[in-house]
């Protein structure tokens, strides 16, 4: 195939993967960020079944198990703070887990060598020619692509340039999510603890790193206003967790100093197509599915069928986007149904539908229903099957 450029916006997870397959076969990738670099920490994201076949496929398995979390069982806390119950790691984990952060940049290392980065920059504006799409940046000169990929999430830029403003897309669902880091003052190893008072959940866990306790908060979402401004986002998080019991205060005290916080609202994405002319969306971008959703494993997996159907096409970028949104439109639709309760699920309203909650993990921990459950988080994962494009595998 004739080199041709691609600009995938996003360094994140679904960006690098792009460029991996999109380097196999013969594109020359530019990949635009913008953030000053990589982003580190995040959430623990885990991958199952099919998704594990595509990470030994990208040559990235042993890298993601060296750096896995291998979390063991999570105690659940009561409303009077007191363990209620245990339940197995592997609810959770799937058969590899791996902070968001290390895997970008496990993914970043495995292509910088043939992708160029650019970062601290990102995409203001398209126009498409008869060859190609003119790119405008908020900082670089414009240049020209013979295609863009919007792989830079539920806030895209590129989404907003090519297809209209965010709010014709993102659906909120009523909860926020923040996630920071903190010293493990509870001793806590491989292990997690979760808690929660009314529409206010928090995990916390330790375990690559036995110094350090991440911490996740899920909160009821009326009404509040989600600022961009990291100091911002501190004040918020401070404010809505400032009278919650257990260990909260002890946690809030690392929120100053945190560089790795993150704070937005839990969003679904919802396009009725997710190509248009040269330019094709990828990841949250075009299907955001929210926690529990398999988000992370369906946008590489995305990005490998992205590649794959352009090869197939001979480049024909019509062709190939038709068939790989036809492709992905069920299996992202799965993702978005599990997802769409999450909220509801990590941090319930009311004291009531907590114990409800936890009548429910607790049947987890049981064969029946423990066997139900892993097969329910298995559904997404596995809602599209791994598949070797020729093109891909000879290269």
């Amino acid at each position: 195939m004739t080199a041709k450029t691609v600009l995938v916006s996003g360094a994140g997870i679904a960006g690098p993967s792009a460029a991996h397959w999109l380097h196999r076969v013969g594109y020359r990738v530019t990949v635009v960020e913008a953030a000053p670099g990589l982003r580190p920490g995040g959430q623990a994201v885990d991958f199952r079944g099919e998704q594990v076949k595509l990470l030994n496929a990208m040559g990235v398995l042993d890298d993601v198990r060296r750096y896995e979390t291998a979390m063991g069982d999570q105690t659940v806390l009561g409303l009077d703070a007191r363990p209620l119950m245990t339940v197995p790691g592997a609810a959770w984990s799937g058969e590899v887990e791996i902070l968001r952060g290390d895997l970008a940049r496990i993914l970043y290392e495995h292509t910088a060598g043939h992708t160029e980065y650019v970062f601290g920059d990102r995409v203001t504006a398209l126009a498409e020619t008869a060859d190609g799409v003119e790119v405008t940046f908020r900082h670089g000169a414009p240049r020209k692509f013979d295609l863009v990929v919007g792989a830079d999430g539920v806030h895209s830029g590129v989404r907003a340039a090519a297809f209209g403003p965010e709010r014709d897309f993102r659906r909120d669902l009523g909860f926020g999510i923040a996630g920071f880091t903190a010293p493990n003052h509870l001793g806590l190893d491989h292990t997690s603890v979760m808690y929660n008072e009314p529409g206010r959940g928090l995990s916390v866990g330790s375990h690559r790193l036995p110094d350090r306790l991440h911490v996740g908060l899920v909160f009821a979402a009326d009404g509040v206003e989600f600022p961009r401004k990291t100091a911002d986002q501190r004040a918020l998080v401070a404010r809505l967790f400032a009278d919650t019991g257990w260990e909260t205060p002890k946690l809030l005290e690392a929120l100053p100093t945190a560089d790795d916080l993150y704070v937005d609202s839990i969003s679904q994405v919802h396009l009725d197509r997710w190509a248009k002319g040269r330019v094709v969306l990828l990841g949250d971008a075009a299907w955001c599915a929210g926690p529990g959703g398999s988000g992370t494993g369906l946008a590489m997996m995305g990005a490998q069928v992205l590649a794959g159907e352009l090869a197939a096409a001979g480049g024909d970028h019509v062709t190939a986007f038709a068939k790989y949104e036809a492709r992905l439109r069920k299996p992202a639709a799965v993702g978005q149904k599990n997802g769409k309760g999450s909220g509801n699920f990590l941090a319930p309203r009311t004291a009531a539908k907590i114990r409800g909650r936890n009548r429910a993990y607790r049947m987890l921990t049981t064969r029946l229903f423990g066997s139900i459950f892993l097969k329910m988080t298995d559904r997404a994962a596995n809602a599209i099957e791994y598949r070797e494009y020729p093109a891909l595998t000879a290269a």
